[in-house]
């Protein structure tokens, strides 16, 4: 797909090599998140090491998780939410650009692009009034004629009809939990954005690697964790070609010479 590579590593993060540049969307890279453990396998080094540019959609911890950042080295470039620059300065990071929705970042190559999301963009949740807030955004990533949509967390609205023409959209199909809380997609709801972004390929993503202890052994918590990408593919079935790719996995792209014309 005109030199596109992807690897998806789990959660929210993907790794994109692109014109020459590696990108690697909200890190969620170690054995646990907060209070949540990663039933996927482990990341070999391999996976995330290398890495010229971080796209963070928004403050959540299981997205903007500084352990995993902190072992991408000091030197790699972090795109924020504008607002979020600060916050993320105080705790060490000094190469963060912040982004508001329309703005663009050019980096050697790669053009990214914030876009709307429809979720909470505060560090502690939608409940809480103080502690750091940014409003969560998406990315557009385009470069050598390719273009990929990285949602972030997201429920449906209606101007992703205006994204397009996208060849791949990296779609959350469900969380780490046993329910879904307000600003995300289920497999079926992922299926209607679909409708909406008309990619040519979709990536099903935030499944199968996080769980609360305790619960991830039961049988409804065990079919959460492989189910929702499946359910996806079926509901969006003849809209998209659905690529289902387990953590830690590249994902299969065709080399497809139409891609991006």
């Amino acid at each position: 797909m005109n030199g596109l590579v992807m690897r998806f590593l789990g959660h929210s993060t993907v790794r994109l090599e692109l014109a020459g540049r590696v990108v690697l969307t909200d890190p969620a890279l170690t054995r646990s998140i907060g209070g949540l453990v990663r039933v996927a396998a482990p990341l070999p080094r391999h996976t995330w090491q290398g890495v010229d540019l971080v796209l963070i959609s928004h403050l959540h911890g299981d997205h903007l998780h500084l352990p995993s950042l902190r072992r991408l080295g000091p030197d790699v470039l972090i795109v924020v939410p504008r607002g979020a620059g600060e916050w993320l300065r105080r705790r060490g990071f000094s190469a963060v650009h912040e982004i508001g929705v329309g703005e663009t970042v050019d980096e050697s190559g790669l053009r990214i692009t914030a876009v709307p999301a429809k979720h909470s963009g505060h560090r502690w949740g939608p409940r809480f009034t103080h502690g750091p807030q940014a409003p969560a955004i998406g990315y557009l990533i385009e470069a050598a004629g390719v273009r990929v949509y990285n949602s972030g967390d997201t429920d449906l609205f209606e101007e992703m009809a205006g994204f397009g023409p996208l060849d791949v959209a990296l779609l959350p199909v469900w969380g780490w939990g046993p329910n879904l809380g307000p600003g995300h997609l289920d497999p079926e709801r992922a299926a209607e954005a679909v409708r909406l972004l008309r990619p040519r390929v979709t990536v099903p993503v935030h499944w199968g690697t996080l769980a609360v202890p305790g619960i991830a052994r039961t049988g409804r918590m065990r079919r959460l964790l492989t189910e929702p990408p499946r359910r996806f593919a079926t509901a969006a079935e003849g809209d998209t070609e659905v690529l289902v790719t387990e953590p830690g996995e590249q994902v299969a792209l065709r080399d497809n010479t139409e891609v991006g014309e």
